[in-house]
């Protein structure tokens, strides 16, 4: 049999459009067949179909079921570092939407087809995000732009190089302003760059606008500080933290960094661990909300009206200030006693980008000596850099006419500004407009010219993270389309010939950070070294800013927290976050985690309220006017309602285009800052209904033990508190099946509960690995979701405010499998290694498994996804399947499937141990859930290894197995979920 195989690329034509060079060459070989079977008849027919491989009988099998055409080319000369069917890992980094990751690269035959973290990376530490796992599927979408345009027209970079250095030459010697309009940058090289453009044209000045910025924080910490910046917030370190609507664990700041550090100061194993105390004060609930210990509904105005309290409880318990704490909206006297108790080693922070709030915040974790410890400046974070009021000056410029041109990089204000109308018009009607955005958006559409930039994995770039933090991109794959680096493009207009930025990093790092080291005294081999492990750190500094009280005096006067109606709170969702990534067809069928609603934005509304009102699920309510989905949150605080934002692109692409509303509209800005909520809304019910795609309709345990818990006080007396059930099961357990001996390897996973923040970044990285399907809402709401692994969520006490619970299921891999003994045709068979397998050719779709698999973990391929007009996403163009994992079958209508524990990469590892000769190793073998989680929730290895992670995991009084009663003996082990509420 062919080994399939790629090649170079054989010429110009192909390099800069390799997908439609591939679609021409196999139509015209294709043609040329159909030809000669049309001159062929009888025997000479059956002779042609036998020259190219067929059976007269095989010929009719295919030309009934259209088997596609697989074609194997081989190398002309293949490249030393490649081999056929081997994977090459290239480290990288993402930065997107303001979320920063040091990833590796997995390419196989020259197509990157999976991100993981790289475990090398301080600030990552080898975590992701789900949307750091499906950036890989944004190289491959038919929405970016394939050539440069002019006015909406295809054109050419001379005719666009000719035009524009003479337009802004003119501009330049008229002295009219041009503004270039970034999102935050964090590469040190690309700022030279923009340095050396400047200077060359003095006119232009460069202005950073973010979508959802750390505006008030960065103001806030120059007043106390004397410099903008964010600190390192090091949430491992702290055994009380108080979070005032910032969603760390979701989309705050540095969500996968805050992930590593909250999870690692709360993981409980062994007694005498120690366990960190989490309050939430928000409206919605957010992703964090639901993990915390103590969480408060509040509205957004009552926010810095309770930490002025808290500030002022703190004073007078340390003897600073004798007049009483004002009132408050909730008490917060028990919180100011559990930070007292824990001075230095607390955290308090805020999502508010009110500047007054920020400073109130500051004051108090001065006040618990919390700067040096928990809060730390020697590596302050850079990928939140603009300050709003710069933008809203542009904004006036433009009207004014003071700016002539705009050149727009890596922003879409058109889409993401309340203003965006207005926005759109001063853009079109500049002398000079420029996008150099890789796909469609809004503000690109407002441009007159489009200079498309290169997807992250096409390019060169280097990246500071953190201050003393660095980490490099290179090229996983030749360009897919007619597209340049930004950083080309500028030093071109200043008159450069032929700018190379490769050449241009690779320069600036031997001259500025080569001697930031001193392992290397080549600087090429300090560059290659980089290059290779993808990340370097120098030596942090001890830099210790001494706090001021400047403008504390005006934070700490109170405004007005009496209810004002409604108030409606904007927040970026997990999946979507800005909205950048809004034609990712993975991102979009993600299910919200909490509400578990995919491909649509929702109001979610207060129980109370919606039962009073007649509101349920799917109502549909006006926000000033915009009609929205209403989905009934418990949790939601009263008088609030949350709605993402993201959503209600027009200009995305195929995917993207007219999903949900665009609630930017409704933020506001206040002294010159981005607001994301806004009081006094009008609310209206009406009669109208709107379909929502739930993957999760039963919300409470109703009984069972589904999920365990305990207190972490408890645990500490009784390490098996919360899982006293499970004795009584062992002691119970009679089977009929005979005893399974697994006498190699035997493989299991373990769920840390406890660590567990249900991100969903499992459910997309099986995605990306595992070549599972995307089937849109109409699929969904038929309850058909394809995650291989899904998290579910459940609600328990009081609906007001409940308790939140996150559990990860997907196949357990039973030893007494009930899916097993009912396959007509043995198509799920036990493997000697303890995994439920998927023969796929077997399975003619009885889907008896299904229903006999009490975990419901099964997937049954209802329609051909692949190729299929009526599924247009990800897997139905050449190009979007050149994401597809080859080392896993795209499986086909009609049969079942399901996690098979990613047994393709138990596989390749356990091939790699025999040629090495030598014994696997533990945590060797790594699923795609397990290695990318950013909590290190997941564990996988070898039972029957007496000294694996896995086999001390199973055997902790934590351990437990869902639906033990049933005794299916699974692979999967469940650790009882801890909290530490107040005794």
């Amino acid at each position: 049999m062919k080994q399939t195989m790629t090649k170079y690329w054989r010429s110009l034509d192909e390099l800069n459009n390799p997908v439609e060079f591939k679609q021409n060459e196999i139509k015209l070989e294709l043609d040329a067949k159909r030809a000669v079977m049309k001159k062929a008849s009888g025997s000479s027919r059956r002779d042609f179909l036998k020259t190219f491989g067929f059976s007269v009988a095989a010929a009719a099998v295919v030309a009934s079921c259209k088997r596609p055409v697989d074609k194997a080319i081989p190398y002309l000369v293949k490249p030393e570092e490649v081999t056929p069917g081997m994977a090459n890992y290239y480290a990288s980094s993402y930065f997107e939407a303001n979320e920063y990751c040091s990833v590796l690269v997995k390419v196989r035959d020259g197509r990157p087809i999976k991100i993981e973290g790289n475990d090398l990376s301080s600030v990552s530490q080898k975590g992701t995000s789900a949307r750091v796992q499906a950036s890989v599927l944004d190289l491959y979408d038919d929405a970016r732009f394939k050539t440069p345009l002019k006015r909406g027209e295809a054109t050419n970079w001379e005719e666009i190089d000719s035009y524009i250095t003479k337009k802004l030459e003119q501009l330049n010697n008229d002295q009219k302003k041009v503004v270039l309009l970034t999102s935050s940058i964090i590469s040190p090289t690309t700022k030279k760059v923009i340095a050396s453009f400047q200077e060359k044209y003095p006119n232009v000045e460069w202005v950073k606008y973010d979508a959802v910025s750390a505006s008030g924080i960065l103001e806030a910490n120059q007043q106390s500080f004397g410099t903008a910046l964010i600190p390192d917030y090091r949430f491992e370190r702290a055994k009380v933290i108080a979070s005032f609507g910032a969603d760390f664990l979701g989309t705050w700041l540095s969500s996968t960094e805050y992930t590593k550090g909250y999870a690692a100061g709360r993981r409980v194993l062994d007694k005498g661990d120690e366990m960190s105390r989490h309050y939430q004060f928000e409206s919605g609930m957010t992703l964090t909300g639901s993990n915390a210990d103590v969480r408060v509904p509040i509205k957004p105005s009552e926010e810095k009206t309770i930490l002025t309290a808290l500030y002022y409880q703190l004073m007078q318990a340390k003897g600073f200030m004798t007049i009483a704490a004002p009132d408050s909206p909730v008490d917060v006297k028990g919180l100011a006693e559990d930070l007292l108790a824990n001075e230095g080693k607390s955290l308090v922070v805020s999502g508010s980008n009110d500047v007054n709030t920020q400073l109130i915040v500051n004051a108090i974790n001065n006040l618990l000596g919390n700067y040096g410890s928990t809060i730390l400046f020697d590596r302050p974070l850079n990928t939140h850099q603009a300050i709003d009021a710069d933008f809203e000056k542009v904004i006036s410029g433009l009207k004014n006419k003071e700016i002539a041109g705009v050149l727009c990089w890596g922003v879409n204000p058109v889409y993401n500004h309340p203003n965006g109308e207005e926005i759109k018009a001063l853009i079109s009607g500049a002398e000079l407009s420029v996008s150099f955005s890789d796909r469609k958006d809004e503000t690109t559409a407002a441009c007159h010219w489009v200079c498309p930039a290169p997807h992250y994995l096409e390019a060169w770039n280097d990246a500071k993270p953190k201050k003393g933090v660095f980490s490099l991109s290179q090229p996983t794959i030749s360009k897919l389309f007619d597209s340049r680096q930004v950083q080309e493009t500028l030093l071109k207009w200043a008159g450069e010939e032929q700018p190379n930025y490769y050449e241009i990093l690779k320069a600036n790092w031997e001259e500025n950070f080569s001697g930031l080291q001193s392992k290397y005294s080549d600087s090429r081999l300090f560059w290659n070294d980089t290059l290779q492990k993808g990340v370097f750190e120098a030596e942090p500094t001890a830099e210790v800013p001494v706090y001021s009280e400047n403008g504390l005096e005006n934070a700490l006067q109170l405004g007005n927290s009496e209810s004002q109606g409604w108030e409606i709170v904007l927040y970026q969702s997990v999946a979507l976050k800005d909205g950048s990534s809004a034609n990712n067809p993975w991102l979009q069928e993600l299910p919200d985690p909490i509400a578990k609603i995919s491909w649509d934005n929702f109001a979610a509304v207060p129980v109370k309220w919606a039962e009073e009102n007649g509101v349920q699920n799917e109502s549909v309510i006006t926000i000033n006017g915009i009609e929205m989905p209403v989905f009934v949150q418990p949790g939601q605080a009263p008088d609030t309602i949350s709605v993402a934002l993201g959503y209600g692109r027009e200009t995305a692409g195929k995917v993207g285009d007219g999903i949900g509303k665009n609630m930017y509209a409704l933020a506001s800005i206040k002294n010159n800052a981005k607001q994301l909520w806004l009081s006094g809304a009008d609310v209206k019910t009406t009669d109208k209904t709107y379909e929502l795609a739930l993957s999760q309709t039963h919300h409470s345990m109703e009984g069972r033990p589904i999920v365990r818990e305990t207190n972490f006080d408890k645990w500490q007396l009784d390490p098996a508190s919360g899982n006293e059930i499970r004795k009584e099961h062992l002691e119970h357990h009679v089977s009929l099946y005979p005893e399974q001996e697994f006498k190699g390897h035997h493989w299991a996973m373990a769920v840390d509960l406890g660590s567990c923040v249900g991100c969903g970044n499992c459910s997309i990285s099986c995605q990306a690995e595992n070549n599972v399907q995307v089937i849109g809402k109409e699929q969904v709401r038929n309850r058909r979701i394809m995650h291989w692994i899904r998290v579910d969520r459940y609600f328990s006490n009081d609906a007001e405010n409940p308790d939140v619970y996150h559990q990860p299921v997907m196949c357990q891999h039973c030893d007494n499998a009930p899916c097993e003994n009912v396959c007509p045709v043995s198509a799920t068979p036990h493997s000697e290694e303890g995994l439920n397998q998927m023969a796929y050719n077997r399975c003619v779709g009885t889907k008896y498994c299904v229903n006999n698999c009490p975990y419901k973990v099964r997937r049954f391929n209802w329609f051909q996804y692949v190729q299929n007009p009526e599924f247009d996403y990800a897997s139905n163009s050449d190009l979007g399947r050149m994401v597809l994992n080859p080392d896993v079958t795209v499986r086909s209508r009609g049969v079942v499937e399901k996690c098979s524990f990613c047994v393709q990469r138990i596989q390749e590892k356990k091939a790699e141990a025999k040629v090495a000769g030598r014994m696997l190793e533990d945590g060797e073998v790594q699923p795609a859930c397990v290695q990318s989680c950013p909590a290190n929730a997941l564990v996988f290895g070898d039972l029957n290894d007496e000294n694996s992670k896995i086999n001390k995991l199973f055997k902790n009084e934590r351990n437990y197995h869902l639906l033990e009663e049933l005794h299916t003996l699974p692979s999967v082990g469940y650790l009882t979920k801890v909290r530490n509420k107040k005794a």
